[in-house]
């Protein structure tokens, strides 16, 4: 990259501190590229968006299938969706292309593409024998784990990691941290929105309000310690509070990086490599069950402690 590129793929990406390996060393500097191909092409970011719903929606169809081969181009097809899942950010981020409607769209891409792994897992192992019990079928059972993981778990697991990265990005780094947001303000935007002319905005911020709400119910202590800033500081949040923040929090985006997609797709290439399909849903309800608890317990420790510092006098500069 010579100089103006190197600025430019650094205001791709959101932050550092959020990013992860296998992110920063393949698909953000390949999505980097594939963002100024499309960027000299005329090509908006949600037609990047959309074309990977497709990939990932074939992935899923791939994945039902009891052919290796099938499930090799499925894994191929999946990479091809989560790197235009980087390339569609980073394209809108160095054209000014960056809208409410275009994060809308890229996480309903990875609801469809999921939406068709998981379908596509129950279909595979529908009528497989169940391990260690080989006399039975899995039937009705692996649905039924596949809908809760997919409807409940899948969805808890990433709004925290998604609003944990947001929450990091507000206190850490201004410029990338607008995508932290509070149910009152969605409520009052919702409000002031008339319907005529904004419909599809309209049903939108309903079930954000939703989305937010859940995240808010689900991290407490947090909630007291934003008030406790807020109503102390205002939007001017003191650096040395901000460091501190940063201190508690960067240990924990690794965990969060983990409950979010990486890990999935690698684990996902895992079990279908070794024809195990059921394993993945034992990952997601399990492993990465107990690691949304740590890490949401830790993160609301941190809060829960600088929380007693502000309300006890201590002041921050």
């Amino acid at each position: 990259m010579n100089a103006e590129e190197k600025k430019m793929y650094q205001a791709s990406i959101k932050s550092i501190d959020t990013e992860e390996f296998l992110d920063m060393w393949f698909y953000r500097p390949l999505g980097f590229r594939c963002a100024l191909f499309s960027r000299n092409r005329g090509i908006h970011p949600n037609v990047i968006t959309i074309i990977s719903i497709f990939l990932g929606v074939a992935a899923g169809v791939c994945f039902a299938q009891e052919s290796l081969r099938w499930n090799i181009l499925g894994i191929l097809l999946l990479i091809w969706a989560n790197l235009y899942d980087s390339t569609d950010g980073q394209l809108a981020r160095i054209t000014g292309q960056k809208t409410r409607w275009g994060r809308i769209l890229d996480g309903f891409a990875g609801d469809c593409w999921f939406f068709c792994i998981y379908f596509a897992i129950a279909v595979r192992e529908n009528f497989q024998p169940i391990p260690f019990a080989p006399e039975y079928q899995w039937g009705l059972i692996i649905w039924i784990m596949a809908s809760f993981s997919g409807f409940w778990v899948h969805g808890s697991q990433c709004q925290l990691a998604d609003y944990y990265r947001n929450i990091h990005l507000y206190f850490t780094n201004e410029k990338n941290g607008n995508e932290f947001h509070n149910s009152i303000a969605v409520r009052k935007e919702y409000k002031e929105t008339p319907w005529r002319g904004n419909f599809f905005w309209k049903i939108f911020l309903n079930a954000y309000i939703a989305y937010v709400d859940n995240q808010e119910r689900m991290t407490p202590r947090f909630q007291r310690f934003i008030k406790a800033v807020q109503e102390k500081y205002g939007n001017n949040i003191p650096d040395s509070l901000r460091k501190e923040f940063r201190q508690g929090s960067l240990p924990l985006m690794k965990y969060t990086n983990i409950l979010t997609f990486n890990s999935r797709a690698i684990m996902l290439c895992f079990v279908m490599l070794i024809g195990q399909m059921w394993f993945y849903l034992f990952f997601e309800l399990v492993i990465l069950m107990a690691l949304f608890v740590y890490t949401r317990y830790r993160h609301e420790k941190l809060c829960s402690r600088l929380t007693k510092k502000i309300e006890s006098g201590y002041e921050y500069n």
